[in-house]
């Protein structure tokens, strides 16, 4: 989770700073997409945990 988190974080900060926004947008809008991602991989493996 943690890496997920941190890649979507790492990658909208150089978005914006590519960009020069005065506001951090793309920061903003990728942390809480991946926050949501990794949200949803760890409660689809708890929820319905891999066969073996």
């Amino acid at each position: 989770m943690a890496i997920i988190i941190t890649l979507g974080a790492f990658g909208g900060k150089k978005l914006d700073e590519y960009n020069s926004f005065s506001t951090p947008v793309f920061t903003i809008i990728l942390s809480l997409l991946s926050i949501a991602v990794a949200l949803y991989l760890a409660l689809k493996d708890f929820i319905y945990p891999p066969k073996k």
